[in-house]
């Protein structure tokens, strides 16, 4: 948090939003303290505080709060910082008198060097602030804050001596959330394991964020070999899984940025992501982007900056924006129906993207490039960008392999050959959509599958490729020249699909 330095500038209106109160509390002392300066504390329930003497003013109104600052304002000594809690409520009433009061204290303070200083888990300031205070950025938790806290819950639980190795999994299994919720995390541990268990924190960290309704965590129990096909993609992706470990850093490696996978529907541009995040060892985020763009003025921006700060306190981590033209397709027309608010989302998205220091790996998929601004794709944002075609023969004999394995059955029942020749056409989630029809068919006559029922089953299936023909040879098109192919096979494009002889053996 850079607070001394705005202090030292003379900052007379800074806001910090954060739900950690004390500990924002904390570190005002502290750099009140280094910079010999007084503070004094409101809030409606306590009045006006002296945190050096304790003296106390019962003043529950922040007006009347801001006319006893008045005489104190007039004076260059001794420097006042003045910490207004919970202040937004009070703004969100919109009070004529509050307002001018307010603007009054900031003019005399910024004459004589003092600083009012909001403190609120949500910021939304009216015009007639918007310039005259300025947000300070406030991080979650570093490891090092999170393992005081560990340390704490360690000893007052008279544990014993836990080895490095369960310390640091924890501390990882703890980064992104609040000091509050760490410990929260760390004492269920304890209450169920008897012991500091990082699969119980990590699983609580989950559910925290996906109360949120911003991030989900998704447990990264995929690997490259459960991908069939794409063969360029996974040999670029191998190429990249040591690029978070520190000897990368030491040999001067920069993070990778990320990668954007083009394509239909059901080609395995998801399953990419959640193999991606396995093969790198790292936890998988899921951003939904429309839960991003909110009601409210400011809240998109505060959306996107909370999720910025959660994914980069969790690094290294695999962010996940599946179906990213959705949640950005609006930015090119945003003036004339949101305010703007879709672009300045996506301005402040592409500048983090391209700045970004913390090695988040970020994997965007986009099934309709079309609705995506030319900016987007703009070099530098991606490491690559990939495009996922419709599975060729050999893919789909690996597909069917993985599918049938998938579902507790051997591969070597199947005559996959033949079945990869009949589904010509299919995606890779078509070919399991089948299996799994097949799969009830026998089901229900209480038998294992066979190739019959799989034949049965492609026969009542309209591929989406027939469907989406003039779109799919237009993405063809547009991915030519400006997209690396993920797999090594063109599949074949114009030969009606073949099927086996449900007579067969």
């Amino acid at each position: 948090m850079n607070l001394t330095t705005y202090l030292q500038a003379g900052y007379p209106g800074l806001a910090i939003v954060s739900s950690e109160e004390a500990r924002v509390e904390a570190e005002v002392a502290a750099v009140c303290a280094d910079l010999e300066r007084k503070l004094l504390a409101w809030s409606s329930t306590e009045g006006l505080v002296d945190t050096q003497e304790g003296r106390v003013t019962p003043c529950p109104d922040p007006l009347d709060a801001l006319e006893l600052l008045d005489t104190p304002f007039h004076t260059d000594t001794p420097r006042l910082v003045v910490l207004l809690r919970d202040l937004q409520l009070y703004l969100d009433q919109n009070d004529p008198q509050l307002l001018r009061r307010l603007k009054d204290s900031l003019r005399l303070a910024k004459g004589n060097g003092h600083t009012v200083l909001l403190l609120g888990c949500r910021l939304k300031l009216p015009p007639e602030l918007k310039h005259e205070i300025t947000v300070v950025d406030y991080q979650l938790p570093s490891p090092e804050e999170l393992q005081v806290v560990l340390d704490g819950i360690i000893q007052s639980a008279e544990l014993k001596r836990v080895s490095r190795e369960l310390h640091e999994s924890a501390l990882q299994s703890a980064l992104g959330l609040t000091t509050t919720e760490a410990e929260n995390a760390f004492a269920l541990s304890i209450i169920e394991s008897k012991d500091i268990d990082p699969i119980i924190i990590a699983r609580e960290k989950a559910n925290t964020l996906k109360r949120s309704g911003l991030l989900e965590v998704i447990p990264a129990t995929t690997g490259l070999g459960d991908i069939g096909g794409l063969l360029n993609l996974k040999e670029w992706l191998q190429g990249r899984i040591g690029a978070f470990h520190t000897r990368a850093v030491e040999y001067g490696l920069p993070a990778p940025k990320g990668l954007l996978i083009v394509g239909l529907p059901g080609t395995g541009k998801s399953l990419t992501a959640k193999a991606t995040a396995g093969a790198f060892g790292l936890p998988l985020l899921r951003l939904d982007m429309g839960r991003v763009f909110g009601g409210v003025v400011g809240q998109s921006e505060a959306n996107l900056r909370s999720v910025i700060a959660t994914a980069e306190a969790i690094a290294p981590c695999v962010l996940w924006i599946d179906e990213i033209e959705k949640g950005f397709s609006g930015s090119k027309s945003s003036g004339s129906t949101d305010g703007g608010t879709s672009s300045r989302v996506f301005g402040s998205f592409l500048s983090w993207m391209q700045e970004k220091d913390k090695p988040v790996f970020v994997v965007a998929t986009a099934n309709d490039v079309a609705q995506l601004p030319p900016e987007f794709l703009r070099k530098g944002r991606f490491d690559e960008m990939f495009f996922v075609d419709l599975p060729g023969e050999a893919e789909r004999r690996q597909i069917w392999e993985i599918v049938i394995r998938r579902y507790g059955r051997t591969p070597a029942d199947f005559d996959c050959t033949a079945l990869a020749k009949a589904c010509e056409q299919f995606t890779g989630a078509e070919i399991e959509a089948v299996f799994i029809d097949a799969l009830h068919e026998a089901f229900a006559a209480e038998r294992e599958p066979t190739e019959q029922d799989i034949t049965a089953a492609m026969a009542h299936t309209v591929p989406l490729a027939k469907l989406m023909d003039g779109r799919i040879e237009a993405l063809r098109q547009w991915a030519k020249g400006r997209t690396r192919e993920a797999g090594n096979t063109t599949p074949s494009r114009s030969r009606p699909a073949r099927h086996i002889d449900p007579g067969a053996n």
